[in-house]
């Protein structure tokens, strides 16, 4: 297994996410990775990580999911990775006092290369589909709380994520209608829904 810091978009080593790429084995018959491991997982991280649930979603090209985020009491850390297609999967520092504070890091996750992102609390995460389909699955620390759950619009410029449209091949990006409605960074800041 391989475990890497990611630079954020200034370019500033990102305390906190972690691109995770399994050691997989294969011949002519097909392949065999580990996805998960818990010691592994917290050696890594450097704490304990006990996760509430697994999610899985299914999206055609050009869906984007984020970017989301919940507060306390019920933060939520994940840990994200393409089990069919690619992503482009995205995480933004929204805790106040850390040095890189409203910067992103970004990393493609296919299922041929298996890596995975960790997004521990104090990041939103979302993520754009890149192939014609794409099954994301993603083990969570914390429950999903309705009341805690917050967004921010996808395209914010203050955040200026740069999402690889051109890889779209033409194809407009689709949004729920919620992430659609989500506030502007500067909104969610005015709002203290962010991490301290």
């Amino acid at each position: 297994m391989q475990v890497d810091q990611l630079k954020s978009n200034q370019g500033e080593v990102m305390d906190g996410p972690l691109l995770i790429t399994p050691s997989a084995f294969g011949d002519e018959r097909g392949w065999f990775f580990e996805s998960w491991n818990q010691r592994t997982l917290d050696e890594a991280v450097g704490e304990a990580v006990v996760f509430s649930q697994d999610n899985h979603s299914r999206s055609v090209r050009g869906v984007l999911r984020g970017l989301h985020y919940q507060l306390a009491p019920e933060p939520q850390a994940k840990l994200v990775r393409s089990s069919l297609g690619s992503i482009f999967d995205v995480a933004v520092d929204i805790r106040r006092r850390s040095p890189t504070f409203g910067q992103w890091v970004g990393a493609e996750l296919t299922a041929a290369n298996k890596s995975q992102l960790w997004i521990p609390e104090g990041f939103a995460h979302g993520f754009l589909t890149l192939s014609d389909v794409a099954e994301v699955q993603y083990k969570a620390r914390g429950f999903w709380n309705k009341s805690c759950e917050r967004a921010i619009v996808w395209n914010d410029p203050d955040i200026a994520i740069d999402w690889p449209l051109e890889q779209l091949e033409g194809t407009e990006v689709s949004l729920s209608g919620k992430d659609a409605e989500a506030a502007g960074f500067r909104t969610a800041l005015a709002a203290e829904d962010v991490f301290a």
